[in-house]
């Protein structure tokens, strides 16, 4: 946050920084988690702490068998964790897993400091990072639902005396009070979503004649950066998680007249909030609606293998199906020559449809547009297609739901020249007086 000050008209601007809040992460792997996962796990959470602005100062792991019901951690490690963060000067601690309202509270009051979980960064940069209303709607719905279980843990410095009627102190009056204020707002968010997600179904009906391709992947794989170089589009990149949040559609030319249109959604992350995903499920129908998914991953990434693992999961819990998806090995530039072709071996056995591609390399891009025109005239063959001039209602099918390049009307009958989707060339072939003639096919 920025604090702006003028001493008057001819006073120099002061700029002053909010002073950056010092952290101690921790870590409560199970037993049986291998010592390379519980490091990456780890270093993530470092990375979405500087994303929202921390600085970490400190680090403390426990294995554990199962989590503890009051602290999560033992208390003898808690001790541990408050001797550390007090040696390092934190305000703030920030845990790897999702912690109950009562071990939240109960951590608080014996660290004397404030205290997250993963689930709380994670809404912490969303709010961040929002830039459309339809984002900030979404991210508020989420902390809303995160926070309605936790107010009382809010309102724990209110006086509360215990009694019968009568009897009920000011902290329990509040606290179902701005209960029912949440419920309400949680509603209206809901409504306002639906309404969005109505309108963003009438112009995706309306876009049924075009190749649509929504790029998925885990964050900061690099979806945005592809898109801003096929489009050409001025799309905010940066190296860092959850650089954006909002989708954005681009129109990109692939070669001889096709084009198509590529969304990129919001990235996925491990141990993602379900409630969170719910949030966000209207933004990614672009995924569930498209021709193609593109799964875009960070070839560069020790632990690709467990993005991509959480990307599906993501994925399934949404119900969006995968089958014909294309996996996109992003950010090769970072690679040396005998790690690429070692990935490239391994990734051959397990996805056939694969491309390896750099943003930064000349021509880096040119293996994915290739496989793009390549899908696009599978999905959407061009054809010749005969229609009677008296099926009004075919020909009116034709221009919502096919690419019409060329019009020849005729006595009886209207000539077009179009990409049609397979599956609606395979209705329209049964219509009486229908002919279809293929022009190409690969």
């Amino acid at each position: 946050m920025e604090i702006r000050s003028w001493g008057g008209p001819t006073a120099d601007l002061i700029e002053i920084q909010q002073p950056v809040e010092r952290a101690v992460l921790v870590g409560a792997p199970r037993a049986e988690e291998p010592e390379a996962l519980v490091d990456e796990h780890l270093e993530e959470l470092e990375r979405l702490a500087d994303t929202a602005g921390a600085e970490v100062v400190g680090t403390l792991i426990q294995r554990l068998d199962a989590p503890h019901p009051a602290l999560y951690i033992g208390r003898g490690k808690a001790e541990e964790l408050c001797l550390l963060a007090d040696q390092a000067d934190a305000s703030l601690v920030i845990f790897d897993e999702d912690l109950s309202p009562a071990q939240g509270s109960a951590l608080e009051k014996a660290l004397g400091r404030r205290v997250m979980d993963r689930t709380e960064l994670i809404l912490d940069i969303f709010a961040l990072r929002a830039r459309t209303a339809e984002a900030s709607l979404q991210v508020e719905l989420a902390q809303l639902q995160y926070l309605r279980s936790r107010l009382k843990r809010m309102w724990t410095h209110l006086s509360r005396i215990q009694g019968g009627i009568g009897m009920r102190g000011p902290g329990e009056t509040q606290l179902e009070t701005d209960r029912r204020m949440m419920d309400r707002r949680i509603s209206r968010l809901r409504q306002e979503l639906e309404h969005i997600a109505r309108s963003r179904d009438t112009r995706r009906r309306g876009r049924r004649a075009e190749f649509r391709v929504a790029l998925v992947g885990y964050t900061n794989a690099g979806k945005s950066s592809i898109l801003r170089a096929l489009s050409g589009a001025d799309l905010f990149v940066e190296d860092r998680l959850f650089a954006t949040l909002d989708s954005a559609t681009r129109a990109v030319d692939l070669d001889a007249g096709y084009r198509a249109l590529v969304t990129d959604t919001v990235g996925f992350i491990r141990k993602l909030p379900h409630h969170l995903v719910a949030s966000f499920r209207a933004t990614l129908e672009e995924a569930r609606e498209a021709d193609l998914l593109v799964h875009v991953v960070d070839a560069s990434a020790p632990g690709w293998d467990h993005q991509v693992e959480a990307v599906q999961q993501v994925l399934a819990d949404l119900e969006i199906p995968e089958t014909g998806s294309l996996m996109v090995f992003n950010k090769t530039d970072q690679l040396t020559h005998v790690e690429e072709e070692a990935l490239r071996g391994r990734v051959s056995v397990e996805w056939s449809e694969n491309v390896f591609t750099s943003v930064i390399e000349p021509g880096g891009l040119e293996p994915l547009k290739s496989e793009l025109l390549h899908r696009l005239r599978q999905l959407r063959p061009t054809v010749l297609l005969e229609i009677p001039v008296t099926d009004g209602k075919l020909l009116s099918e034709a221009y919502q739901d096919a690419e019409v390049i060329e019009r020849v009307d005729q006595d009886m009958k209207v000539i077009l020249r179009a990409r049609v989707p397979v599956a609606t060339l395979g209705r329209w072939r049964r219509k009486p007086g229908v002919v279809v003639q293929y022009l190409e096919s690969e």
